[in-house]
Order: structure tokens, then sequence, then C-alpha cells
């Protein structure tokens, strides 16, 4: 049984604002800019100072792009749109991520506490479902020193970690309770990819452990009456040629270590972008026949919450 909400609920950092959490723990998160170690890459720079690290961000965050997004996951978009904030940079820098430009090059512009605040609140007014925070690993503090200033000029949309999955579950802790909604990427479930495409080797250890804290912190994804979602885990997982993402390890761990009723995207938009044509492997985008044997593994895993415009679209392969 998909789990359902059937009376509207507030997000949970509404009342941690009340009772001043909110405030306390965006002052932790910006301390620890000091030296940095919100990450797994745990850099040490002292960004409150400008300085930076793997990431390239210092004191502020820096924001590419905002605005209601139609093409996230079905639970996400409702009527109006999941409001997406893509963050510019990264702590993973995958040679073929989509949004190159952004995650390699740094477009966008810095903002403020108080701008992403009023980034916040105009996508709530928009009629956005939620606010879609992508790529925010590396601007935790940042997003958690503006929230509180969100609050106060009206936000009441819950809140999305759209996240690479390389995060500290001490980071992680900081969101307990802020984050309705978990949108970790499960992308690799060996070193080596992780080493050769994301200079991570350890993210394959490092996703797992994030993986356990995000769902025991929010659980399965919840949806209203209208199929709307408004707190759990929902996991993403893009198939990758030769399957050098390691699906059928990945399902398989999903459903033994966290839940059958977990809802996963298994992505088939795979594509050479960035520099990954400098790999031989990653040089062509994935066929029908393994991303047809990436959604039976996740079924033979028992997994049944699987997103279901990519099911349909498998259909048309």
């Amino acid at each position: 049984m998909r789990p359902i909400v059937t009376e509207t609920r507030s997000p949970a950092y509404l009342g941690a604002y009340r009772t001043g959490l909110l405030e306390r723990r965006a002052r932790e998160a910006v301390a620890r800019l000091a030296s940095c170690c919100l990450c797994p890459r745990r850099c040490g720079v002292n960004r409150l100072e400008d300085q930076r690290g793997f990431c390239r961000t210092g004191r502020r965050a820096v924001v590419a792009s905002y605005g209601p997004h139609f093409g996230e996951e079905e639970p996400l978009v409702g009527s109006g749109g999941s409001g997406t904030i893509f963050f510019s940079h990264c702590n993973l820098l995958c040679c073929f991520c989509q949004n190159y430009e952004i995650s390699h090059g740094g477009e966008g512009e810095e903002v403020g506490p108080a701008d992403l605040a009023r980034l916040m609140v105009h996508l709530q007014r928009q009629g956005c479902s939620n606010v879609n925070l992508v790529s925010p690993s590396h601007v935790v503090a940042q997003f958690m020193e503006a929230l509180p200033m969100a609050v106060e000029a009206g936000l009441r949309i819950p809140i999305v970690y759209n996240t690479g999955g390389y995060d500290l579950p001490e980071t992680l802790g900081l969101l307990e309770g802020v984050v309705e909604i978990y949108m970790p990427d499960y992308k690799f479930t060996h070193p080596d990819p992780a080493e050769r495409f994301s200079a991570a080797a350890d993210y394959p250890g490092i996703v797992c452990i994030a993986l356990r804290e995000m769902y025991r912190q929010v659980g399965d994804l919840e949806l209203d009456e209208s199929g709307v979602a408004r707190r759990g885990l929902l996991v993403r997982h893009l198939v990758l040629p030769q399957d050098l993402a390691g699906t059928e390890e990945a399902m398989s761990w999903i459903a033994r270590n966290l839940s059958r009723e977990t809802y996963v995207n298994i992505m088939d938009q795979y594509r050479p972008c960035g520099t990954a044509r400098e790999h031989a492997e990653l040089s062509r985008g994935i066929d029908a026949a393994e991303y047809g044997k990436a959604v039976a593994s996740a079924r033979k895993a028992g997994l049944e919450r699987l997103d279901r415009r990519r099911a349909l679209r498998l259909l048309n392969l």
C-alpha cells in the first residue's frame, strides 16, 4: 500500500522556527563554514572568509536559475510545478553531468540569505508544490541561514533536498525536522566508476550511510489526496551504459536496507554530456535492453513504487 496523507500537515520547519531550533541549527551550520566540513570532501577551508575548496563556493551560494519545473517526478509536480532552485557548482562534479555549465562552469549569480529567502517565497507565490533545492550539499549553511527569513515572509510549502547523495550524516542531522522530502541520487555501487567519473571513490559507502539517515528521518514517501508528495524519501538512479552504475545491486540494497515501499525513479535519459566522451564506455546513451533490464532488477528486488512516467516510457521504447 502506498502511504497517503489524508489531512493537510504543515511543514515541520514551522515548528522548528517557533521553538528557535531552526535559528540554532542555522548558526551551527554557518559556524562549520569556518573550517568547512559540511560534505565528505572536508576541505577545511574558511568559507566565512570566502575561501574556496572543492565545490568552489565561498561565503555565498550561487544560483544559476529558479522557477516552476514540470519535468520532475510525478509526486513533486502537482498542478503548479516543483519550485526548483538550481545551485551552481557541486561537491561531486560528475564528468557526464547534464548541467555541466552550472556544476563545472559555475554559471550563476551569488545571492545572500535575504535574496535566497525571497526566491523561496516567490516560488510559493507562483503556485509551486514545494521548494526544490537542486544540488544543495555544498550550500546547506546558506540555505539554513535563509530559511528563517523565508518563514517570516510566509513560506509554508515543503522543502525538497535534491542531492547527488554525497552527504554526511552530521550535516543531514542539521536538516532533521527541516527537510520534508529527500530526493537523493544513488549513482554508483562500486568505487572504481565513482572515482573515474566523479573523483569520489568513497561514494558507494557514503551514499548508503546518507540514504539510511534520510530514510530514518522521513520514511517512505507520503502523498496527499491529490497525489502530491508531502514527506518522505524518493531515490533517483541513472542507468549508465554497460551497467557502470551497478543498477541491480543498487535496487537490491534499497529493498533490503530501506524499504520495499521506497519510491524509485529509474532514469533512462543518460547521454554523453560534459567530458563523458573522453571515456569510451560513456560515449553513448543507453539502449532499450539496458533500461528494461534495470526496471526488471527493481521489480525482482520487490520495488514496485517506480516513477510512473519512466515506466510508461519504457513501453514506448
